[in-house]
Parts: structure tokens; C-alpha cells; sequence
């Protein structure tokens, strides 16, 4: 009874050998099973014949189904089926001959080893400046990411990776040695900087990346890089999900950039992105962190990186990227574009505001419509168009010009067409981004410590979240005061050393001065130069808020080396300020 008893299971499924094909990391492997491979069935069992519309019956139970074999397991698993039933059907051993799979030729790999070969790890020790205290600096802390070898012997990765560096050195993929390097340029805006190693050792078997052109949505991205401060290379792959112009977090500009969705993690920046050729498509260089989104990575696309290496080759040093010095209003309002007097057939954007130092503020004028720059129509949103079928503000086609070069703007005045031809420079700002690698500046008289503010300065101040916590009148010229000079600065007490000169003045912090004896300042360095050849018999600082600093002239001249001697200060005023 019991040898004669069917066991309960699935019932066996003849599979129906097809043309296969499995795909793993990118490596496409065939498997080309086709109808005519050996399929062992045995004496007792009649082959099905897939054209006959009754199919044989085995046994009892239902008619057995003709299914495609679905290839999902391991090769070795899937090598042999053997079937184990006892009933009436007897003993069946079914066996589907596959043959081995294909490995990826040679001629394929040799694609991306010698990229991945110019991948290197960056060593950096960091000694910032301590903007609150700007006679020192900060405690020295090290660091690593990536970077990668160019032509012309020489190596880029991130600004912020050498930022404020003391010493950079590089390692090789597979090596125990670190080689000094020297920074040739930075360049803040875009975070890319240049690297070069004097050791002939260091560029031995190694080929430089080739770039490639900028990648489309959805082409596939390979970010390399040592990210977690890793040994060993590491590889991660997406694609392209979005093509726009990005906020650069470090450079405090907007530039085109790449949004991926491969991981980008700490020591990934200075990484390069390859595309599914082998060559390089973008620097990684940041990623976003909030809990409502996973792996979108950014990077810095080839045009950026060909303007900063084209710009270091042609001036000798990094000169920046240049902007058109204007705010700008979007033009999509009916009502707006008729009482400016444009035609249903002209699209542009309006001038709010021209910046002072800008050279355009020469020609151009508040409410000028801007219609076309070199060439390109404006549309009135602000875009023009890019690819076949994207759009991109036209601050990208400014980007791709370098300073000092002329640009052809077509403008709209008085429902006139006018054409001017303007020259390009970078922007200056009355509270700058950065203070580009330069020792802060700072004078001290009578315990009273005068700073020019800048960005580095609040976020020193104030912490990361500076735009929260900052007095508003600072933020007020931060995000909306033009610079009227090459040269102006916006000058602060930063603090008052206390000492018993300056009793009553104690509380003062971060307010900015208006003027000296009467007579308005422009910067730090032409405060400095009032104070010290003042003759009169009172020193006058007016102050943010209607404040009003006053002290004998004398006394607090010879109060000052005091008050240095007991901070432990080496001098009344920076370096650059003598």
C-alpha cells in the first residue's frame, strides 16, 4: 500500500527550451538553448507534441502544461532537474543540457581597467583660519577623497577637498606609496581644483581619463572613487535622472550639474563618473541628505570642467566664471508685457536691478528687457533652449563665456530693439562667497577688533545655520546690498576685548561701522588708514542702530599694545592691511 501511494507535491513540467538572455552588472551573458538541445525523456513516458491539440495524458490527474522555462537560478542549479515520482507514472529523470556561460572578452575589459587605474586617493591635512579670532588659526585635521589623472601630468579633484591645505599627497590604486602634490589652481566657484606630483614614479602606467560628451537622462553613470575613507577602489552604478542648473553648495554659485541616483558618499568627492564607454562624463562632488530621499547623488558635468581647465591653460591661473550682472524678473504675465510695450511675438526677461561694478551698467538700465543673448532668444521664463526637447536658464549659455570675453545682448527699450555688446566679468559681491585661501584681514585699536564680514565669517559666527541665527540687518546686505565698488567692504566690530579703555562698549558684536570722524568708510584697509593718521583729539566710530563709539585719541592708541600683549596678539593689524 504505502510503495503504491502517490506522494503529494507538484506535479513535473516539461520546459520548452528557448533563446535566453541573463544580465548581470552589466555583463551580458547568452545563452543560446535552443529547441533542438538533448532532452532525455523516458521509454515510458510519450513525448508531447506541442502542435497537436490534445495533448498526451500521464497518469491521472490534469494535463500537463507547456511552459517557457523561466532561467532565474544559478547555472549550476539549473543544470539538472531530476524529478522523483512514485505512482503510476514510474520513476522520471528529466535533464536540460545547457552549455557554459560566455565570459565578457578581453577586448571589453580593457575598456574600464586602465579608467580605473587613473582613479587615486587624496590625502589632504586642512589648517583653516579662525575667522573669529583672526590673528590664528584653527587646529589642523586631515582628510581623504578621490581624484583622477588628466593629460599634462596632472590631477583634478574638489576645491573642498584642498581647501585651505597645508599638505596634499596622492596614492595610486594598489600601492603603498603617498606622492606630495602641488595645488595648481582652485577653482571655488565650480569645486575643481588642479593637482600636479614633481615624482617621475608617480605617473608611471598610468593613462590619463578621456572625457566624454555631456551624457543624456537615463545613460548609465559609473561613479569611482574611495569613499568612507575606504583602501580599496569602489564602484557604484545609475543614471542620469536630471540635467539642470545646480546650487554648487561649496562654490555658493549655480552651475549645470548632474543628478544621478548612485550612491555619493565622504571621500567619493574629486571622484570621477564614467559613462558606459569608459570615459568621463563628471567630477562627484555632493549629494543630497534628507530623510524623505535616497541616493541622489550630483555631479560636475564636462563642459564645467573643460571651462576650468580651458581657463587655467589660457590665463596661466584660474580666473572664475564670469556673470552678467543683473537681477532679472520672469516676463509671464499678459498684463506685464503689454505695459512694457513688447509684441505678442517677443519673450524676454526684465532688468530689476543692474549691479554697479558690473560692466553692463553702463549701457543697459532698469526695465530693459533682456531678448536675446548671442544670438539665442529668451524665453520668458528665463530659459532657452538646450537639447532636443529640454530647456535650461540662460545663465548657462553666460557660463560657457570666460571673463574678459564680449557677448552680443539684444535688449527691448521703450518698445525699441536695442543691441549692445558687452564685456563679461565676475561677480562682486559686497559680502563675499569665500576669501579664496587669503589670510582673513582684522584691525585692533583700543580693544575694539573691525572685520570685514564675509560668508566664511558668519558661518564662523553663527554656525552652519548662519541665515537663521544672523543679526537680519547683516542678512539683509547679504542677500540683497550691491557693492557701489571694486573695493567696498561691509566693516564690523566684531568684538571688544575688554579692558578699561573701553568700559560701556563691552556688548557690542557684529555691528557694522558707517563712518569715522564724520567721514563714510569704504573697507577695512581705509578705516585702518583714518584711525592711525588721525590727529584729532577724539576717535568717532558711527555704528549700526544709531550707535556711537567715542575715545580720546591718545589714550587708546597707547591702551592698544596692552590689550595685544595681554591676548597674546602679535599685531594691531593684519599683514595685508600695512
Amino acid at each position: 500500500m504505502g510503495d503504491n501511494k502517490r506522494k503529494r507535491g507538484p506535479k513535473p513540467k516539461t520546459p520548452v527550451a528557448e533563446d535566453t538572455n541573463i544580465t548581470t552588472m552589466d555583463i551580458q551573458y547568452t545563452n543560446p538553448t535552443t529547441a533542438n538541445d538533448a532532452v532525455s525523456v523516458p521509454a515510458n513516458e510519450t513525448a508531447t507534441d506541442p502542435s497537436s491539440s490534445q495533448p498526451s495524458r500521464r497518469g491521472r490527474g490534469r494535463p500537463r502544461k507547456t511552459e517557457k522555462l523561466n532561467i532565474a537560478a544559478s547555472p549550476e542549479r539549473r543544470s539538472l532537474r531530476h524529478v522523483d515520482q512514485n505512482g503510476d507514472g514510474g520513476h522520471a529523470l528529466a535533464v536540460v543540457s545547457e552549455p557554459p556561460l560566455m565570459l565578457p572578452s578581453w577586448e571589453n575589459v580593457a575598456r574600464v581597467v586602465p579608467a580605473m587605474e587613473a582613479v587615486v586617493k587624496v590625502f589632504c591635512v586642512h589648517t583653516e583660519p579662525n575667522l573669529s579670532l583672526p590673528w590664528q588659526r584653527k587646529r589642523q585635521y586631515s582628510s581623504s577623497s578621490s581624484g583622477f589623472v588628466i593629460g599634462g601630468r596632472r590631477v583634478l579633484t574638489n576645491a573642498h577637498s584642498v581647501e585651505h591645505h597645508t599638505q596634499v599627497k596622492l596614492k595610486k590604486r594598489g600601492s603603498e606609496t603617498k606622492y606630495l602634490a602641488t595645488v595648481l589652481a582652485i577653482g571655488t566657484e565650480c569645486d575643481i581644483a588642479m593637482l600636479t606630483v614633481s615624482d617621475d614614479e608617480f605617473w608611471e602606467g598610468v593613462l590619463p581619463v578621456e572625457f566624454g560628451e555631456l551624457p543624456a537622462l537615463q545613460d548609465a553613470v559609473t561613479v569611482v572613487g574611495y569613499p568612507i575613507g575606504g583602501d580599496t577602489i569602489s564602484v557604484t552604478s545609475g543614471v542620469v535622472s536630471r540635467m539642470e542648473i545646480l546650487s554648487y553648495v561649496h562654490g555658493s554659485t549655480e552651475l549645470l550639474g548632474l543628478q544621478i541616483d548612485a550612491a555619493i558618499n565622504s571621500g567619493n568627492s574629486g571622484g570621477p563618473a564614467f559613462n558606459d564607454r569608459g570615459k568621463c562624463v563628471g567630477i562627484a562632488f555632493q549629494s543630497l541628505k534628507h530623510e524623505d530621499v535616497e541616493n541622489i547623488g550630483y555631479v560636475i558635468p564636462t563642459p564645467v570642467i573643460m571651462h576650468f581647465i580651458q581657463d587655467y591653460e589660457k590665463n596661466g591661473e584660474y580666473t572664475g566664471f564670469p556673470v552678467i550682472g543683473v537681477e532679472w524678473q520672469k516676463m509671464e504675465n499678459p498684463d506685464l508685457r503689454t505695459s512694457i510695450g513688447m509684441r505678442t511675438d517677443q519673450k524676454g526677461v526684465r532688468i530689476r536691478r543692474i549691479e554697479p561694478t558690473a560692466p553692463e551698467s553702463h549701457v543697459l538700465k532698469p526695465s530693459d528687457v533682456i531678448l536675446s543673448f548671442d544670438g539665442v532668444n529668451i524665453a520668458n521664463d528665463g530659459t532657452v533652449p538646450f537639447r532636443h526637447g529640454e530647456r535650461i536658464g540662460f545663465s548657462y549659455l553666460v557660463s560657457q563665456k570666460y571673463t574678459g570675453d564680449n557677448a552680443l545682448v539684444k535688449v527691448l527699450r521703450n518698445s525699441e530693439i536695442l543691441e549692445y555688446n558687452i564685456k563679461l566679468s565676475t561677480h562682486k559681491r559686497l559680502i563675499p562667497a569665500h576669501i579664496n585661501g587669503k589670510p582673513p584681514s582684522y584691525y585692533i585699536i583700543a580693544g575694539f577688533v573691525f572685520a570685514a564680514v564675509s560668508v566664511p565669517y558668519l558661518r564662523s559666527e553663527y554656525g552652519k545655520d548662519y541665515e537663521f541665527d544672523a543679526p537680519v540687518k547683516l542678512l539683509d546686505k547679504h542677500l540683497h546690498s550691491m557693492a557701489q565698488s571694486i573695493d567696498e567692504q561691509l566693516v564690523v566690530v566684531s568684538q571688544v576685548l575688554v579692558a578699561d579703555i573701553n568700559i560701556g562698549y563691552e556688548d557690542i558684536v557684529n555691528t557694522q561701522v558707517l563712518a569715522f570722524n564724520g567721514k563714510p568708510l569704504n573697507n577695512l584697509k581705509n578705516l585702518a588708514s583714518m584711525v592711525e593718521n588721525c590727529d584729532d583729539e577724539y576717535l568717532k566710530f558711527d555704528l549700526e542702530y544709531d550707535q556711537m563709539v567715542v575715545l580720546q585719541t591718545k589714550t587708546a592708541k597707547a591702551a592698544t599694545l596692552d590689550i595685544l600683549l595681554t591676548h597674546c596678539i602679535p599685531s594691531a593689524m593684519s599683514d595685508d592691511l600695512r
